[in-house]
């Protein structure tokens, strides 16, 4: 059978708990689906997810790279806009743009300095 992908999760880094379930959890509204830690002492390693997009959300120092950036391809973000907006969410007021390339993006930054672009392709 040939290689074929099944889905795609990044791995971001994340340095306070609190702060990234506020982020990740509070403002987009994504869920805990599980977390682990080795000992309750040593650092969350989590995954978050909402409508089918799923992340890793990590503390381990060799995991991932503060200051990353991923991109989803969404739909629905013209009212994933508008639920973010509504929310007046006092670290993160992301805008909608259209880049020369077309489609629909907005960019989200967690509290470690990933960044997050949801994109919708022009129909």
């Amino acid at each position: 059978m040939p290689l074929q992908a099944v889905r795609t999760i990044p791995i971001l880094r994340s340095f306070d708990e609190t702060k990234a379930r506020e982020f990740y959890l509070g403002f987009l509204g994504f869920m805990v689906d599980w977390t682990h830690r080795f000992k309750p002492d040593l650092p969350l390693y989590m995954q978050v997810s909402r409508n089918g997009i799923a992340i890793h959300v990590s503390e381990h120092h060799g995991d991932a790279t503060p200051g990353s950036h991923v991109r989803v391809e969404v739909t629905g973000l013209a009212a994933f806009h508008a639920e973010l907006t509504a929310k007046a969410y006092k670290n993160n007021r992301p805008g909608l743009e259209r880049p020369p390339w077309g489609g629909l993006e907005m960019t989200v930054t967690d509290p470690a300095g990933n960044r997050i672009t949801f994109a919708e392709k022009d129909a």
